[in-house]
């Protein structure tokens, strides 16, 4: 199977891999999981730094392809949106890493534009009350 680029959307930070697409499977090498999301292979596991998580009950997670991306994100428990046909998918953060966000009650920074064109940060306003008005069509 040929590598393809592939794109990943770690959050909110977006990466350029290659992968190997069979049907809806998408595997990466070892070492493009490593640079791109920072968990190598190791015989106890997925390892980030003195974490590990073990493979055992996964034996088809890594293969001479590569490490299956969908049962990677399983078992780090980390949501993830796939669209093999567009070449992308999206990973989010884990219920646990949520959870202590949500509990934090700090909002994440984010830039704007107002219909002005002028640009708005969330960071400028930090220890201000602020309301935010979300609309959506749908």
């Amino acid at each position: 199977m040929p590598s393809v680029p592939f794109t990943i959307l770690d959050e909110t930070r977006p990466l350029t891999v290659t992968a190997t697409v069979d049907g809806d499977a998408v595997r990466l090498a070892p070492p493009v999981l490593e640079a791109a999301l920072g968990w190598s292979v190791k015989p106890e596991g997925l390892c980030r730094g003195a974490v590990c998580v073990p493979t055992r009950s996964r034996p088809d997670l890594v293969t001479a392809e590569g490490v299956d991306l969908a049962g990677a994100a399983a078992l780090l428990g980390r949501p993830l949106a796939l669209d093999v046909e567009a070449g992308a998918a999206a990973l989010g953060a884990s219920a646990a890493e949520r959870a202590r966000r949500l509990a934090s009650l700090e909002a994440p920074d984010f830039t704007l534009a107002d219909l002005d064109g002028r640009i708005h940060s969330l960071a400028d306003h930090r220890g201000k009350k602020v309301l935010l008005l979300a609309y959506a069509s749908w």
